[in-house]
């Protein structure tokens, strides 16, 4: 990999609406049916995501992050039926909550192909982390290409279960 890179993205179609994956996108509670990393756990915040500026938080777990951990996700991105996205931060061990996010992003572009299609984009960007030693401990991408795709499978069918 590019030492210079500073983001993945992996595109898949989907054979549902835009609406219909967007409306599994804004649920938290949700969100380990899809996750191809298998670091997420279950949600904390089952409230569906509305809006830009909005925070939920997440059961995790990744050997490399000591075990289990919760995370405070910070919504950057809503664009109804078109786009959501989030930065995650670690709680501190304390339990005290993020004022902010790391620099990290997950984004999910969605664009309709028709009716019952459509190409989903998910980019897992870390471009605006500039914390040398978090770059360092990290080490990005701490999440692989295969995950990343594996997630749009995962989402896929997650979506398309009776």
């Amino acid at each position: 990999m590019n030492s210079n890179q500073t983001h993945l993205t992996v595109t898949r179609t989907v054979d549902v609406s835009a609406k219909e994956l967007f409306d599994l996108l804004t649920l938290p509670a949700r969100h380990p049916e899809f996750d191809g990393s298998g670091t997420v756990r279950s949600a904390d915040d089952t409230e569906r995501i509305d809006k830009s500026g909005e925070k939920f938080v997440m059961n995790m777990h990744r050997d490399a992050m000591g075990g289990d951990y919760r995370t405070h996700n910070f919504v950057t991105a809503y664009d109804e039926n078109k786009m959501i996205g989030w930065q995650p931060a670690p709680e501190a061990e304390d339990g005290t909550a993020p004022t902010e996010p790391l620099g990290w992003e997950w984004l999910y572009e969605l664009k309709s192909l028709g009716a019952d299609s459509t190409e989903v984009s998910l980019t897992y960007d870390w471009s605006r982390v500039t914390d040398q030693k978090l770059l360092e401990k990290v080490g990005f991408p701490a999440i692989p290409q295969e995950d990343l795709e594996e997630s749009l499978n995962l989402l896929a069918a997650a979506v398309t279960k009776p």
